[in-house]
């Protein structure tokens, strides 16, 4: 006899109803074989006192599996293991489904590992945080999302919002952002030029598959934003790497590589160059947009923090001067807002926009119109501009603070440059020593500094830098991480 006493938990105290509980074993028991089909079930009270439950959960679980087609009733017999389902060969009895971990598949399928990263932990408390550069979600508008998203929800005609909608993206928000981005970043485009996108990465994932399939070319910095290194890997893209000076891109080694084999496209963030923060120049880009327009190759121009230049105006986009149709010009609100608000945009050729829509109907079908609308919303009123405002005179103090306690306390052993804009410093070490060991030692005080921001095809780690993030702490937290960071580097040299 089947010793239901021992292989059946149920706990009182979990969310599931305990005849839910009791279902839920007796199937795993018939998928194992355990029970086999015409397997007779004990009666409901035997069932009952062996469990020390209630009759009336028995019965309510017994009628439950029948009703699914698990167990039928025979008159004046009892009730039985449905004799239709098929024989499964008898397994050893598992534990209860809550006590079990698949960690391992039981079939084939593609492993990327170019694609991996440690996934993003909450950081343990009492330890700070050096990221590589992101917002500070804790000064995100939530009043103002909050007033705009109840103030559409609760008109009826918006319900429609919750049925499926356009693979563009909401109608309203494109048409908004065609006259912010005209307005704020010189460009010349029309609705029908945007595609709203789940942030910058769905732009670039998009823009990859459509361009580097079959081992088409692209350039790169040879310090690159590692994420969109990957994508472009796997499109299956080949990349081909260029200089990175204080001025950006090197461009006369793009001319170089377009004389030696076919350019499909030229990855740039302009503003600012992730992960060294330099600015691509004026000359740069004008000489960038000439030789997209003479050997006819894309511009991926990731512009993912116009928004945060502290000095003076930022540079106008490439897609500003983009008179033959080669600019792919991605951004995203969720710099402005928060990393969480999944918003962001690509501005294309009309014929790159609607191949692009048809391709993320089958990846994602199509974003939050109801979030949409409300990002909408917020642009017309002003919301976003002014958070933006906000948000720029905030992150320029933490830079200041930031860069200078950092040549105060460590200038004898980093060397940096002060960012013009953006959300991060590119720290190097002026000793040959490894960022490994810095990281290692630098745990032991509490500190947890960003994952690197180079490629392990590039240069020895020991020769390149960090992207050390300002914006995300507030002033009290970065004068704690320059005492944590200093403790760090003092046990090292």
């Amino acid at each position: 006899m089947i010793p239901y006493k021992t292989i059946v938990k149920l706990d009182k105290n979990l969310p599931a109803p305990v005849y839910i509980q009791l279902c839920n074993q007796l199937i795993s028991l018939i998928k194992q074989g355990t029970l086999q089909p015409a397997s007779k079930i004990p009666g409901s009270r035997l069932m009952a006192d062996t469990l020390n439950i209630h009759r009336k959960t028995v019965i309510a679980a017994y009628d439950e599996l029948i009703a699914q087609g698990w167990l039928e009733t025979a008159p004046a017999k009892g009730t039985f293991v449905n004799t239709a389902l098929p024989i499964v060969k008898k397994q050893r009895i598992k534990v209860p489904k809550n006590q079990l971990k698949k960690t391992k598949a039981a079939f084939h399928f593609k492993e990327r590992p170019h694609l991996y990263r440690p996934d993003i932990s909450t950081t343990a408390a009492g330890i700070i945080t050096i990221d590589d550069g992101v917002p500070d979600n804790r000064i995100a508008p939530i009043e103002e999302i909050s007033r705009v998203y109840r103030n559409i929800i609760k008109k009826s005609y918006n319900r429609k919002l919750l049925a499926y909608g356009s693979i563009y993206g909401n109608r309203e928000l494109r048409e908004t952002l065609t006259d912010y981005l005209n307005e704020s970043r010189g460009l010349n485009i029309s609705a029908e030029n945007i595609l709203i996108t789940r942030g910058s990465q769905m732009g670039i994932y998009l823009a990859s598959k459509l361009l580097l399939t079959d081992g088409k070319n692209i350039i790169i910095g040879k310090s690159n934003y590692r994420s969109a290194n990957k994508t472009f890997a796997e499109a299956g893209g080949k990349l081909n790497r260029v200089s990175v000076d204080k001025n950006g891109l090197v461009t006369e080694e793009i001319e170089a590589l377009c004389q030696q084999m076919p350019i499909h496209a030229v990855y740039v963030t302009s503003h600012h160059h992730h992960p060294t923060t330099v600015t691509l120049s004026a000359q740069r880009r004008m000489h960038l947009l000439e030789l997209s327009q003479r050997y006819h190759f894309a511009i991926i121009e990731d512009d993912y923090d116009y928004d945060f230049h502290y000095n003076n105006a930022p540079i106008l986009p490439l897609a500003s001067g983009d008179s033959e149709g080669n600019v792919i010009y991605i951004g995203a609100l969720c710099k402005i807002v928060a990393p969480a608000i999944r918003i962001g945009y690509l501005v294309a050729p009309q014929d790159f926009v609607d191949e692009a829509a048809r391709y993320r109907r089958v990846v994602d079908r199509q974003g939050d119109a109801l979030l949409e609308l409300v990002m909408a919303r917020m642009i017309k009123s002003g919301d976003i501009q002014r958070h933006s405002k906000k948000a720029l005179k905030i992150y320029k103090t933490r830079r200041d603070l930031f860069c200078t306690l950092l040549k105060e306390k460590l200038d004898k052993y980093f060397e940096f440059e002060v960012p013009e804009g953006g959300m991060a410093v590119w720290v190097k070490l002026r000793k040959n020593i490894s960022w490994d060991l810095v990281r290692e030692e630098a745990i032991k005080h509490d500190l947890s500094l960003a994952d690197y921001c180079w490629d392990s095809d590039e240069q020895e780690t020991s020769k390149l830098g960090m992207r050390m993030g300002f914006a995300s702490s507030t002033e009290d937290e970065i004068q704690e991480m320059i005492v944590r960071l200093e403790k760090t580097m003092t046990n090292l040299w």
